[in-house]
């Protein structure tokens, strides 16, 4: 009697933590999955400011100054260029800004041309960016802060490219693992770095205006003389300093973890990219008070080539934090970047795992992995200008397309609500100076590498039609396995579909 009740006792207990168990399973999975939609940590108005100067102000300002006085010449015509790139980068922002509020999702283009034109140019964008143009762009960022970075230990020399290029990847897997732990940790980064770049660009600008008022303006007397205008040159001063001005559509990437997004997206652009606009054209007369427009083109690295003639003997602070806000550009790249690939996955357009989250950390670690990863393959070639030529005809491409697709769905898609209307005459300019861009070197210059650009974007058409299109079951059944072991190996979840 005594074995029996103890042996039924035994099985009820047991039956009530199964019961438990079961019970409580369910709600655990479904609450992770709500928490992992949300990634957790929301992104004020003071860091939306901090992503888009921060990931704005990075290694363009200290790398394009000469490739657009290349193209251009002269030093009048030099500061008129980046000046129409940050007028150019507010009223693109802008246009982003009503899209931004009428479509809060995170992917940056990638809803937008999905809700205006239908799955195939979304593909085609994520296709793009996911493999060729957001590597590339962190690849070069890495790349330059690891020449700034290695510059001090080879004096009167250049670092040899192995160092460079080890440094670089060393920077991309710490930037990586940085903002698969925590999107916290990522954030609170961004803005430490951001702090820490301003500081070089107050430095670099004040001592511009000290030496200006001291009358070193020998360098701006006739500054159009022997400048070389044409179209070609025109499009890729354009490419080079709109470059240095990538980054500013960040914020859009991010949209669902903005804290009131219809508030705080508009107002991190209009402060944001005018603060970055005024700064770049500060750096660019400070560079001129010490150097004329041939010692600018001899230098190997201007920033540098300013400190020794300005700061020495404490020259040694230029390259320091050119290395912080180079870095601080990679980390916001990746931070925002990492979205792209979760929200592609997220629609069936990209492998399945890529859009799972982490189940301790809450963030979308595979999508981080896999885009460092690519970035790796990328510093390889590691030529930057060729890069940002060619990469800057793609991107222009797409910007022009979701420009575009504003403009179109005033009329398409009239009952969506638009928290900000922009006057129609911004996104007609934008687009049109937008072609004007992507036709110009293609007229002018026309080059192989523009065609191989095309076809490799076009390309993206094949895989969609197999693989998204047709659904046929045998990658599936290849893929069904390794997400399976991905999923183990990295603990992540798939993120619940949001409703609305």
């Amino acid at each position: 009697m005594g074995e029996e009740s103890l042996r039924k006792r035994k099985g009820e207990d047991s039956g009530k933590e199964d019961g438990q168990s079961i019970q409580s399973h369910e709600p655990q999975t479904m609450n992770l999955q709500k928490q992992a939609k949300l990634f957790i940590f929301p992104v004020g108005l003071i860091s939306g400011i901090c992503m888009i100067v921060g990931t704005i102000i990075g290694s363009g300002i200290f790398v394009s100054p000469k490739s657009v006085l290349a193209n251009v010449g002269a030093v009048g015509p030099c500061l008129t260029i980046w000046a129409a790139c940050g007028i150019l980068a507010t009223l693109g922002a802008l246009c982003f800004a009503e899209l931004g509020t009428m479509i809060t999702k995170s992917g940056g283009e990638y809803p937008y041309l999905m809700e205006a034109f239908g799955p195939i140019p979304a593909f085609l964008f994520s296709w793009t960016s996911l493999l060729v143009t957001k590597p590339s762009s962190f690849a070069i960022i890495c790349l330059s802060f690891a020449e700034y970075a290695s510059a001090p230990f080879y004096p009167g020399c250049d670092p040899p490219q192995v160092v460079i290029k080890c440094l670089a990847a060393a920077a991309i897997v710490i930037i990586t693992i940085v903002n698969s732990l925590s999107v916290k940790l990522g954030s609170y980064l961004q803005n430490f770095l951001t702090a820490a770049k301003m500081i070089i660009v107050a430095i670099i600008i004040v001592s511009g205006i000290v030496l200006l008022a001291q009358g070193k303006t020998e360098n701006f007397k006739d500054s159009f003389k022997d400048s070389k205008i044409s179209v070609s040159s025109i499009g890729l001063a354009f490419y080079n300093g709109l470059w240095a001005y990538d980054g500013w559509n960040q914020l859009n990437y991010i949209t669902e973890e903005l804290k009131n997004p219809y508030r705080n997206l508009p107002l991190s652009i209009i402060i944001g990219i005018p603060l970055v606009t005024v700064c770049y054209v500060l750096i660019n007369i400070s560079y001129f008070t010490v150097m004329t427009s041939t010692e600018l083109l001899q230098s190997q690295a201007v920033a540098v080539t300013f400190g020794d003639r300005v700061l020495y003997p404490a020259s040694w602070i230029v390259p320091l934090f050119v290395a912080f806000s180079t870095i601080g550009s990679a980390n916001g790249t990746c931070f925002t970047a990492g979205r792209l690939v979760y929200v592609a996955g997220r629609e069936g357009h990209m492998l399945k795992v890529l859009s799972y989250i982490s189940v301790k950390r809450l963030t979308p670690a595979p999508a981080i992995i896999f885009y460092g990863a690519i970035a790796i393959i990328y510093i390889i070639p590691g030529d930057i200008d060729t890069l940002i030529n060619y990469f800057s005809f793609a991107v222009w491409i797409f910007y022009g397309l979701t420009i575009l697709a504003l403009i179109v769905m005033r009329f398409t898609r009239k009952e969506l609500r638009r928290p900000i209307r922009i006057p129609i005459i911004i996104p007609v300019i934008v687009t049109l100076v937008s072609i004007l861009l992507v036709l110009a070197p293609i007229i002018s210059a026309p080059e192989l590498a523009y065609l191989y650009c095309v076809l490799f974007i076009l390309s993206g058409l094949i895989v969609y039609v197999l693989f998204v299109h047709f659904k046929f079951s045998w990658p599936q059944k290849i893929s069904k396995p390794i997400t399976m072991h991905l999923q183990m190996l990295l603990e992540v979840v798939p993120a619940e579909e949001v409703t609305e």
